[in-house]
């Protein structure tokens, strides 16, 4: 009889495993690999993980202006007020007019020449000021001083302001709004964290009705 002895360059010993026997052993193998290493994640996790933190980026994003809108009310007066420098008070001659440029505590870079805001500035007696906005108190538009009649005039719709910023004729029904100013050593300073209104800068004027003077908070 014929015996067949094995190849000795065969170092399976005659048992090679087929293709198909391979894949279980492929199988138990990667399992091995991955409880062997805790780091290595699958491909699911990793999407599943990254979805996860970009909608909470993108939560965030749209949380901060509603918790500003919220907690804005709280914010301390130093936000809301701050005092600004015209200047030295000699730059403005007692009796006369002039107008005045400062730039808004709330300007940004990108703003440009637009955070240029302007006021007219009274100056009284020596340590008298009045410090006028320079909107119509109508509805807004800049009024324009004019010397030689001492008057605060608005192009728009012929508002008419004296020397003091009481209403003179026209539509607006209350004196131009002011400014709160003080002096820090030798310059005139001006609160310009919130723009005059009603709330605390009108002036007082009398409007002349059926012949009589009756007083209007403006």
């Amino acid at each position: 009889m014929n015996q067949q002895h094995p190849d000795p360059s065969d170092k399976t010993g005659g048992n090679a495993p087929t293709a198909s026997g391979l894949e279980p052993m492929l199988d138990l193998a990667q399992k091995a690999t991955t409880a062997e290493h805790p780091r290595v994640v699958s491909r699911r996790w990793l999407l599943l993980k990254a979805g996860v933190a970009f909608n909470g980026f993108v939560g965030l994003l749209l949380a901060i202006p509603m918790v500003r809108y919220l907690f804005g009310p709280w914010r301390k007066d130093a936000d809301y007020k701050s005092w600004i420098s015209l200047g030295r008070a000699d730059d403005f001659p007692t009796g006369e007019t002039r107008l005045a440029l400062f730039t808004s505590p709330f300007a940004r870079p990108w703003d440009g020449m637009t955070d240029r805001t302007a006021c007219y500035v009274r100056r009284e007696s020596a340590n008298t000021f009045q410090v006028f906005a320079v909107n119509c108190a109508h509805l807004g538009c800049p009024v324009r001083w004019f010397p030689q009649s001492q008057l605060f005039m608005c192009p728009c719709h012929g508002g008419v302001y004296y020397a003091d910023g009481s209403r003179a004729s026209g539509p607006p029904e209350r004196g131009l709004f002011t400014y709160p100013w003080k002096l820090v050593s030798g310059e005139l300073h001006i609160d310009a964290g919130q723009m005059p209104t009603l709330d605390n800068s009108a002036k007082l004027v009398n409007i002349e009705i059926g012949g009589g003077n009756s007083p209007c908070q403006g």
